[in-house]
């Protein structure tokens, strides 16, 4: 008795999936174009609304009268402002006030509850310039676009410039030229690099890191910018190492 074979089995056809997955496209498009289209809008309320930073050199010099300062004379000097910017905004130069990488992590940060950084030299100068230094939710959001004007209005020499002269470097010591001859007795632009990555260290937390007061914590802090220098390309490791084991000659405290 002769069977007849049982009809070959075929796959399943899958359906094509490129439709679907062109939807999904538009719809993160469209989603990002909103997005895009709202920041838009909120900058631009936001322009307008926020003051003119014409006056921020104005502002600093005012700052540097109130507490018996003196202006950056010459050049920013080289050092001091390779240590801040590896230190407090590596995208500094590149950036138009306002990092979007740094502002992503200050994101996360918010989040997660921890503190990832995320304001630039821009946004700092605007908060101390025009917020009094307030970290309100209000004042960072006027932080943004003022720092955007800022970038927009002055050159990034005369940003850094305005933000060394306008920073508290502790022991009662206001702007660049007050710090660099109340702790070393000498000019900016004869900074060492022991000097130079002391001073930028400060910014963060100047009385917390006041060499004449915590010579240890500021020796640690002085070594996360020299970590940071080598990071970025501007010192080698064994050229770092040896600028941490060189004295700052520090002034007999006042």
């Amino acid at each position: 008795m002769v069977t007849s074979a049982a009809p070959p089995q075929t796959a399943p056809v899958e359906k094509p999936r490129r439709p679907r997955a062109r939807r999904a496209l538009r719809r993160l498009g469209r989603a990002l174009a909103a997005v895009l289209l709202a920041f838009a809008v909120l900058l631009g309320i936001g322009w307008v609304l926020t003051p003119s930073v014409h006056d921020a050199q104005q502002r600093v010099s005012q700052e540097l009268a109130t507490n018996g300062a003196t202006a950056l004379q010459g050049a920013v000097p080289a050092k001091l402002a390779d240590a801040l910017i590896a230190t407090e905004d590596t995208r500094f130069e590149h950036h138009l006030g306002v990092d979007p990488i740094g502002a992503a992590r200050a994101a996360w940060g918010a989040v997660t509850g921890t503190d990832q950084g995320g304001s630039t030299l821009d946004q700092q100068l605007a908060k101390n310039l025009y917020a009094g230094g307030q970290q309100s939710f209000g004042d960072r959001i006027q932080s943004v676009v003022l720092a955007l004007k800022l970038d927009a209005t002055w050159s990034k020499d005369e940003l850094l410039r305005m933000y060394l002269d306008d920073g508290y470097y502790g022991h009662g010591f206001y702007g660049l030229t007050s710090a660099s001859e109340g702790y070393f007795g000498r000019q900016p632009a004869d900074l060492t690099w022991a000097q130079a990555t002391l001073l930028a260290g400060l910014f963060q937390a100047p009385s917390a890191y006041d060499p004449f007061v915590h010579p240890e914590l500021a020796k640690h802090r002085q070594a996360h910018v020299l970590d940071r220098l080598v990071a970025v390309g501007t010192l080698s490791r064994p050229k770092a190492d040896q600028i941490a084991g060189q004295t700052w000659d520090l002034l007999p405290a006042a």
